[in-house]
């Protein structure tokens, strides 16, 4: 019989596929995922049209390294396989892959305060605090929810990134679509932005003005935050050896 760590050490891209499940794992312990919904991918070609996807509604908690689809985004087929991907994942990602090669990774959550932000008339994410701060003239609204994000969705969608600036798109009436260069960059934002619409969503909730911070501080503030060293690459680490300490089989 083969050794099981012989067989995963074979699989393409066995790194990038061990950190989308870490990241699965953890979204799903912070109770960030929707049932068996939502999905994630990480471009792992130059042009970023070949890319790792979950498989098909299976829960985050339960997803591996080995479970994860390679799939190309240029292939009109990929529908039709024994291991196809969900429709609007490949309708969503897919897109976004063909189309916008700076988005490495991406991740597309229902998470609860980021979908109230965007259930509301004006979904802008004022900047009161070092968190909300973090996105300030960093995300996109789409104002346009046009029902599930099957390929032309998705094409609208992708649409939307074209500017390599805007790392997150608030998903009017949908959710959250965060991307980023790596799957422990892209997370991070992903936690981070998550965070700054909870304090936003609670800030509101109190009915008292809201403290904002100035254009010039905002920015700089955001700048300062990109420019932190390995926040990103130490937050998924952290989890990571979280996981490995508690016996997790995620990077089988």
């Amino acid at each position: 019989m083969t050794n099981i760590i012989t067989q995963l050490t074979n699989l393409p891209y066995q790194q990038q596929r061990i950190d989308l499940a870490a990241a699965f794992r953890w979204t799903a312990r912070l109770n960030m995922h929707e049932a068996v919904a939502n999905h994630f991918s990480l471009a792992v070609n130059d042009d970023g049209t070949q890319f790792l996807m979950n498989p098909n509604q299976m829960h985050f908690s339960r997803i591996k390294a080995s479970d994860m689809l390679l799939i190309d985004a240029n292939d009109p087929e990929t529908l039709h396989g024994p291991n196809a991907p969900d429709p609007t994942a490949w309708g969503l990602h897919g897109a976004i892959h063909r189309h916008c090669p700076h988005a490495r990774c991406a991740i597309h959550v229902h998470s609860i305060h980021a979908t109230v932000l965007a259930s509301l008339a004006d979904s802008r994410l004022l900047p009161i605090d070092q968190n909300t701060a973090t996105f300030f003239n960093r995300y996109v609204i789409d104002e346009h929810y046009g029902g599930l994000a099957f390929e032309e969705e998705g094409e609208r969608c992708a649409e939307l990134f074209q500017d390599p600036n805007k790392k997150v798109m608030i998903m009017g009436n949908h959710g959250v679509m965060v991307i980023g260069d790596t799957v422990a960059d892209t997370f991070n934002r992903m936690y981070y932005f998550e965070r700054a619409a909870e304090t936003y969503i609670r800030a509101l909730q109190t009915g008292q003005p809201l403290r904002v911070l100035s254009d010039d501080i905002a920015e700089k503030t955001a700048r300062e935050l990109e420019e932190y060293p390995e926040q990103g690459d130490r937050h998924l680490a952290e989890l990571k050896a979280i996981l490995d300490e508690e016996g997790a089989n995620y990077a089988h």
